[in-house]
């Protein structure tokens, strides 16, 4: 039974430990010495004001350079991670990590790990993620690009804290703290640079605490360029906000598009009946333009509403609270019957508009908003039906269209209050 023994104490010194530093690693031969010894001092800092043991985890990414030996050599565990890429090598980390509360930080030398004292402590207060600002801490010369100070960070954190109401004054900060349990619960599976982003958006869908607190910002140690790259990582960004963000992306384009469509088609329909004065401005032109626009705009409305449903489904985002008072009307059979119905009256227009363009000895017609409407509603009717479907799916290919959470292995998440 010897062989036993080593096992048993080594998962009592896994159970000890609380806190993870997690660095992702790519070739930081220049710099890992110090952020190791940075991350080491931190450590110690943590260990005497909250009694918390920590351990350090290298997530090494592919690096040939020696960093792993130059890791191992000061102590801390290397994690071999083979997926490429920033959130990969993170995520690889954070999963092999045995700390319930886990800090990431990059291996360049240019956080200050000792700043992560501060974010432990509103961890243990209460709170499921803790960022830094270096905009509050302070940014050293020659430590931030200009256009990444004042163009890049403070834009895609404006257009984060609009669509998802964060409240973060630096969503981009790569130093953070988050308890193990958010971390897991959040379900974060962005291998890029986006990962930084994700982190932020996922924890704001699911209301968890999220404090912040200044860190400090320096130039890096190394001698080469940094694996970032402003404008490609900027349109990463960019383009994962509006894909977590289905009001922005779809819904804001479904109210304009549908809202100006109808209100040129009620203008044009009321002077076609006499009841405005004057002659009308939108003729087939603009009725026909109009139409095109209301159908886009319903076909947008359809699509906020599947990715608001995929967000739930998979568990980073909660019903809308409006979406769950309609809950015993959002079924397939509703959208089908719905659907049905308006392209039966469609039907009944085109009918209608045919047997007067025969009465009329087939006569070019006079004016071509009924045929525009009988389109309109028929095209709209199709889309609800087809909607309806891929509501269905999305719910788990369940007639009743709020879709139920996925079950996780992980531990949900408290929400803040």
């Amino acid at each position: 039974m010897p062989p036993a023994e080593p096992a048993i104490a080594e998962r009592t010194v896994a159970d000890e430990i609380a806190v993870s530093i997690v660095m992702p690693c790519l070739n930081e031969a220049q710099s890992l010495a110090h952020c190791v010894a940075n991350a080491r001092e931190a450590l110690d800092r943590i260990a005497a004001e909250y009694g918390l043991p920590g351990e350090i985890v290298i997530a090494d990414n592919g690096s040939t350079d020696g960093s792993q030996a130059i890791a191992e050599a000061l102590g801390a565990r290397v994690v071999p991670v083979a997926a490429k890429g920033y959130g990969a090598a993170l995520i690889g980390g954070f999963d092999a990590a045995r700390g319930r509360y886990l800090v990431m930080g990059d291996a360049d030398g240019s956080y200050d790990f000792t700043d992560a004292v501060a974010m432990i402590g509103r961890l243990e207060d209460g709170a499921d993620l803790c960022m830094g600002s270096r905009f509050k801490g302070g940014i050293k010369p020659g430590a931030m690009p200009w256009k990444n100070r004042y163009i890049g960070n403070p834009l895609l954190t404006g257009i984060l804290n609009l669509f998802f109401r964060s409240g973060i004054d630096d969503a981009h900060c790569g130093l953070r703290a988050i308890r193990k349990d958010a971390y897991r619960a959040l379900g974060l599976e962005s291998t890029g640079m986006e990962f930084a982003s994700e982190m932020v958006i996922k924890a704001s869908l699911k209301r968890i605490r999220m404090d912040e607190v200044p860190a400090t910002l320096s130039p890096d140690l190394r001698d080469r360029a940094p694996h970032l790259r402003p404008w490609r990582d900027g349109w990463r960004h960019l383009r994962y906000l509006f894909m977590l963000s289905p009001t922005w992306a779809f819904g804001v384009p479904a109210l304009l598009l549908a809202g100006i469509g109808g209100a040129i088609l009620a203008i044009a329909g009321l002077h076609a009946l006499g009841l405005l004065p004057g002659p009308s401005h939108f003729g087939v032109s603009w009725t026909t333009l109009a139409t095109f626009m209301v159908t886009s705009g319903h076909f947008a409305a359809i699509m906020a509403v599947a990715t608001h449903f995929y967000g739930v489904r998979q568990g980073y985002r909660n019903l809308r609270p409006w979406l769950a008072r309609l809950e015993k009307l959002l079924t397939l059979e509703t959208a089908l019957v719905a659907g049905g119905a308006l392209i039966a009256v469609a039907l009944v227009e085109l009918v209608a508009v045919g047997v007067w363009w025969g009465a009329n000895d087939f006569a070019a017609l006079p004016n071509q908003l009924p045929l525009l409407l009988a389109i309109g509603t028929g095209v709209i009717g199709l889309q609800t039906v087809f909607g309806g479907v891929l509501l269905a799916v999305i719910a788990g290919h369940r007639a009743q269209l709020t879709p139920v959470p996925l079950e996780r292995s992980q531990p949900a998440v408290r929400q803040a209050a």
